[in-house]
């Protein structure tokens, strides 16, 4: 069990029951999504990264802040993740975030969006630690006393020295500042999605600030590669770290989350590797949907869930006919169509091994799919 807040600044406190969450995903994890992850044994969700204008200036952003219940409290704790360039607006949309009922605020300091005016944001920040500290020092003074406050980070903005030290700077910073947490990218920003993760970086954080961190409540999270349950446990073996961010692995693949809770209570390797079969697939897959259609209405369903069927696509054992038909989804029809053909009928999953993505052996994601932020960056650069 881990615990967010620190009872020095008498915040909420949040409790968290497995070392692991569904991290922040730009254009799929909304409700649907999370509710679906957490109907799956997922402990802690994270919304997709916010734009603090966007809630600041109302409308449509503000709106698709608005929490559905069963989607925050202590049953289903949910981070608001936020974005932004100005410490007083980023503060801003914190406190419109705990208004809203969010049980955590995650500063978003990874994404490598663009910059703006030339004004750093995101990823960038790393690059200028005396701006980010500040949009730290800003949430905390906002909400800080409130609601458990994180940073989401990389490992530096890219590999020279002086970014290094920049890291170093801005994670001392968030300790001593009293935030409650921060999860940390094996990648640096100038990587983006590309090319493997660092771990053994991971590894020595931890055990530079591993007991300082736990003396002042603050939980070290690891994030980047992580294709499937047993890369929890390998990142948590490998690096040391409180808790494990799941990322692209857990589209299309809820059960990432049953898989890891079930090794937990049994210590049974087998259970990592257990593929669902055509039935569960089905019911899953139309249990989204539904949530996903009350969500956002049928025919917005219909488009929304080509994506989720293209990953699911991969659990199933003609894996390659079954995205064919995703990828051909453009309408309701076509949606149920595909579902009727390949999934009335039931039987066993995928073997194992096909089941995960090309990333999982060291392959290169497809421009379409490396940014899990994307969508979050595009609306972005329109600001």
């Amino acid at each position: 069990m881990l615990i967010f807040g620190s009872p020095a600044l008498g915040s909420r406190r949040v409790s968290v029951a497995a070392p692991f969450f569904q991290a922040g995903l730009a254009g799929y994890s909304d409700y649907a999504m999370r509710a679906v992850a957490r109907r799956h044994g997922c402990p802690l969700c994270v919304t997709e990264a916010m734009l603090d204008q966007f809630l600041i200036n109302g409308g449509k952003g503000l709106d698709a802040a608005r929490l559905h219940a069963g989607d925050h409290g202590a049953a289903a704790p949910i981070v608001g993740q936020l974005m932004g360039s100005h410490p007083k607006e980023i503060a801003a949309g914190a406190k419109i975030l705990v208004g809203l009922g969010y049980d955590m605020v995650d500063v978003n300091l990874a994404c490598p969006v663009k910059k703006i005016k030339k004004k750093a944001r995101g990823g960038h920040l790393l690059s200028v630690p005396e701006e980010a500290v500040e949009i730290l020092d800003s949430v905390m003074q906002a909400v800080g006393s409130l609601v458990p406050v994180t940073v989401k980070l990389r490992r530096a903005y890219d590999d020279t020295p002086e970014m290094a030290r920049a890291f170093t700077v801005i994670f001392e910073k968030a300790m001593g500042l009293g935030l409650s947490g921060a999860v940390v990218h094996s990648r640096t920003v100038a990587q983006k999605y590309r090319g493997a993760g660092h771990r053994p970086f991971l590894r020595q954080l931890m055990d530079t600030y591993g007991a300082h961190a736990k003396s002042r409540h603050f939980v070290i999270g690891g994030s980047g590669d992580v294709w499937c349950a047993a890369d929890i446990f390998k990142m948590l073996d490998e690096t040391g770290v409180d808790l494990v961010s799941v990322a692209r692995g857990c589209i299309g693949n809820p059960w990432v989350f049953e898989q890891a809770r079930a090794f937990m209570r049994t210590g049974d390797p087998a259970e990592l590797a257990k593929v669902p079969g055509i039935s569960q697939q089905r019911a899953v897959l139309l249990e989204h949907f539904e949530l996903s259609a009350a969500l956002h209405g049928e025919a917005v369903a219909g488009r929304e869930m080509r994506k989720f069927g293209i990953r699911f696509s991969r659990l199933h054992p003609r894996g390659d006919e079954v995205k064919n038909a995703f990828i051909r989804v453009h309408t309701l029809a076509d949606w149920r169509a595909a579902l009727d053909l390949w999934y009335g009928a039931d039987g066993p999953g995928a073997p194992y091994e096909k089941t995960l993505p090309l990333e999982a052996f060291g392959g290169q994601a497809s421009e379409e799919c490396a940014d899990e932020c994307g969508e979050a960056c595009g609306m972005a650069e329109a600001v």
